[in-house]
Formats: structure tokens, sequence, C-alpha cells
């Protein structure tokens, strides 16, 4: 049997921007993908904690120490300037597997997305 798990979490980093012209997807300060195991086009779940939204985006590599965290596309509409918001990973893994799993999950500091 195979369950879904959490892999990856952003706990509460601050929207630096958004672009609705975009194409879509979510910019993410590589150093944070890279503390929270999370690659280029790897699917996130958004969740904003001022309005409630919830959706599903794609991961995009920010420039590094930059702090940016950037909403593109149609979900640039979900979120506003200095939302604060968490970004989830899942995996599948066996019954197993999962018992023994333990996810890469980050706490930055929400004034500027650092991890300092």
């Amino acid at each position: 049997m195979n369950i879904e798990v959490v892999k990856s979490k952003i706990h509460r980093v601050r929207i630096t921007g958004s672009d609705l012209n975009y194409i879509g997807s979510i910019t993410i300060d590589e150093d944070l993908m890279d503390a929270a195991n999370i690659i280029e086009g790897e699917k996130v779940h958004i969740v904003n904690i001022n309005n409630g939204e919830r959706f599903i985006t794609y991961a995009i590599r920010g420039d590094r120490k930059s702090g940016d965290i950037v909403l593109n596309g149609p979900a640039a509409r979900k979120v506003a300037k200095d939302d604060i918001i968490i970004i989830i990973c899942y995996a599948m893994l066996d019954m197993e597997e999962a018992k023994a799993f333990k996810p890469a999950i980050i706490f930055p500091n929400e004034k500027d997305n650092s991890l300092t």
C-alpha cells in the first residue's frame, strides 16, 4: 500500500511580488528550495495564511539569497504582496518507507524570507 506524506514544507514566508502576465508558477529563492528539498518544476501546494486560499502550482528557481517568493500567472490573483504563505510538497511512499521518512521542513524568517 502507498500513502501520500508531506515531503517538504516552507513554513510561513512572505510574498515579495506577483506577475499576472507570467505563464504560471511560483518563484522561490533557490536557497529555500535547497533547504526544503524542492526541485524546479515540482508540484507545490500553496496555503495563504492571510486569506485562506489554497491552490497548486509548480516551483521555479529564484535568485539565491534574494528572498524572492513571487506568484506568477493566474495564481497571482490569489495573493497580495506581504501575504504570508506556506509551501508544501507531498510524495507517495509505501507504508514502511513512510513510517521512517522525515520531511524537510524549514522555518525561514518571515520578515525577509532568510534562513537565518
